[in-house]
């Protein structure tokens, strides 16, 4: 699927649901996908307004270089993308792209990165336990047992309602009605679904309109990280844009296909709309 061209455009939202000023915040198609020029602070305090505001289910997507030429690629992900409310520029690459189209004064100085914006938001709601709850949707049961731990210590008020664990592979009838209950049960309005890219993003845009009030995260190997199963990139190589290459060394077998195909299709995406502007 093709999204608007490559033009930035500025789109309204609140800071906060009680005030009637907008402020605008520049959208930038990335190989047609439409990224924020946003930072932490401006999607946290996007997604507390959403969440707070408990009227319907909204979608929040970190998207690096694999999200955006999967959506460009596979027309039944790129739908699926296109019911997200929220993408911000997790993978450096786009944070460039941004950039290049956006006014010296907007550019980014960092990327959103999916991991610590799941952390920042966690800090945000620390001691506000009336107002925001957390639910923690997919990995292995000692995963989330060991993520529960250590985010209990690092935000002792922060509420994490409920933690569910769906069945490996393929679900059996009536688990995404079962997992809905579950949600809606726990009073959750910010629920992080960590179900691997794109399984996660297919079941949230799939679900969207049966989902709980709520902001839903597709957040991919947040859990596996701050679990402590998973070693992440040191600082330098995520500021150049190498995260991928110290995964790739970590777990060549499995990321190998994925890091050679969307890699070099963002790339010749991003060639191919250059020459074409």
């Amino acid at each position: 699927m093709r999204f608007p061209d490559n033009t930035a455009t500025k789109s309204p939202w609140r800071r906060n649901s009680h005030d009637p000023a907008f402020f605008p915040m520049n959208i930038v198609p990335v190989i047609g996908l439409p990224v924020a020029a946003i930072d932490y602070a401006g999607a946290v305090a996007w997604i507390l307004d959403h969440a707070a505001e408990g009227d319907k289910a909204y979608a929040v997507e970190a998207a690096n270089t694999h999200v955006a030429a999967l959506a460009r690629a596979d027309e039944s992900f790129g739908e699926a993308m296109s019911r997200f409310d929220l993408i911000c520029p997790d993978g450096m690459p786009l944070v460039w792209t941004v950039n290049a189209s956006i006014p010296p004064e907007e550019k980014l100085k960092d990327r959103v990165y999916g991991p610590t914006l799941m952390l920042e938001t966690l800090r945000a709601t620390n001691s506000r336990p009336d107002v925001f709850k957390h639910f923690l949707l997919g990995g292995k049961p000692e995963t989330l047992e060991r993520l529960r731990s250590t985010l209990a210590e690092k935000f002792p008020d922060a509420l994490i309602a409920d933690a569910y664990s769906p069945p490996f592979g393929q679900w059996p009838e009536g688990e995404s009605e079962s997992i809905c209950t579950r949600i809606r049960t726990s009073g959750a309005n910010l629920i992080w679904v960590g179900l691997g890219c794109p399984k996660q993003e297919r079941w949230i845009a799939t679900n969207k309109d049966l989902l709980p009030p709520g902001v839903y995260f597709g957040i991919g190997a947040a859990f596996g990280f701050h679990a402590g199963e998973v070693r992440q990139a040191p600082g330098c190589l995520q500021k150049l844009g190498l995260e991928w290459a110290f995964r790739l060394l970590i777990e060549p077998r499995r990321l190998f296909r994925r890091y050679f195909t969307y890699n070099s299709l963002f790339v010749y995406y991003s060639i191919r709309d250059r020459m074409g502007d």
